[in-house]
């Protein structure tokens, strides 16, 4: 019988999806970082988001490390024992394109200082008598979106932007001809300036790697216009903490909405997501790290992390495998 240990918070939510679609007998515990290295000696399948070096030294028959997500970046892959595999997950494609588009249209809107402001019988509209109206809002029809990272999410993204009548130019690691349908432009990383230049929204999905980690400094942010706003899914360690804030402090773009943060949690009290004062901006849109929770991705990856014990317990190969850097 398998014996599964769900490491942490998170891992630990997915439990008792997954039980109910295995078909084979396991054992379940659910566990912590913490403690977890005492108990990997008798366990075949670790659900985690972090895999270090010593809890690779302490695993005797471990025989899978299954990420209950897609980002790989705190896992240390040189620490994998030899005969255990690595795979991630993903589901979250829909949830988060989905956000993308509605942070878009709640940044440029400003549909949380109008709620407010409304709230104290304030209107901001063109219906107060003797009142000069607002300035009019953007439509999103006939802009242009810039994705970097076309991946599954990008692509997610890409197809909503369309129904709303966007252009969009999307970057990729290695950008193929086969990729640009109904793009109006796809290149490769040394296209990042061309797409930085025409964006009026630049959503992030990348994963976050040593190539681009610091991705977006002061210079690239620099590049992009003053009426942009800029949507983080990805992770925040793309784009330099200090030149965001100060992009948005001095208004050199015009706003973000951010879902991913450079500081998160260690207990339950209030946390700042940042060192710097992002809270204080009002251009700044401002999530949890929440993006992608949805339903259908728990369930989806609920099913794949099932169905990756199933496959161990068989002695097949995992799905959504990740091959060993060369």
């Amino acid at each position: 019988m398998p014996r599964v240990a769900f490491v942490g918070a998170l891992a630990a939510s997915f439990a008792d999806r997954v039980r109910a679609h295995l078909a084979v007998p396991c054992e379940i515990v659910l566990t912590d970082e913490t403690v977890v290295a005492s108990q990997l000696p008798e366990v075949d399948v670790l659900v985690t988001l972090v895999f270090t070096a010593a809890m690779g030294a302490a695993a005797k028959r471990l025989r899978l490390v299954q990420v209950p997500g897609a980002g790989l970046d705190r896992i240390d892959r040189s620490a994998l024992p030899p005969g255990a595999s690595l795979a991630n997950v993903y589901g979250h494609e829909t949830g988060i394109a989905e956000y993308v588009l509605g942070a878009m249209l709640a940044v440029s809107r400003s549909f949380g200082r109008l709620d407010r402001s409304l709230r104290a019988g304030r209107w901001e509209s063109q219906w107060v008598p003797g009142v000069p109206p607002p300035p009019v809002w953007p439509e999103l029809a006939g802009k242009t979106l810039g994705i970097l990272g076309y991946g599954r999410i990008g692509r997610a993204v890409a197809r909503r932007a369309r129904a709303f009548e966007m252009a969009v130019w999307a970057t990729q690691r290695h950008a193929t001809r086969s990729d640009t349908q109904e793009l109006a432009f796809l290149g490769g990383p040394e296209a990042l300036d061309a797409v930085l230049r025409r964006a009026d929204y630049l959503a992030i999905t990348l994963p976050l790697t040593e190539a681009t980690r610091g991705l977006l400094g002061e210079r690239e942010l620099g590049l992009m216009k003053p009426t942009a706003v800029l949507i983080n899914v990805a992770r925040a360690e793309i784009v330099e903490e200090e030149a965001l804030y100060r992009a948005l402090a001095e208004r050199t773009i015009a706003g973000a909405a951010l879902d991913v943060w450079y500081r998160y949690p260690n207990g339950p009290g209030p946390t700042f997501p940042a060192r710097l004062r992002f809270h204080e901006l009002p251009n700044v849109l401002m999530t949890p790290h929440v993006s992608g929770w949805t339903e259908g991705m728990l369930e989806a990856r609920a099913k794949l992390i099932a169905e990756n014990i199933q496959r161990i317990a068989r002695g097949e190969s995992p799905v959504n495998l990740i091959p060993s850097p060369e």
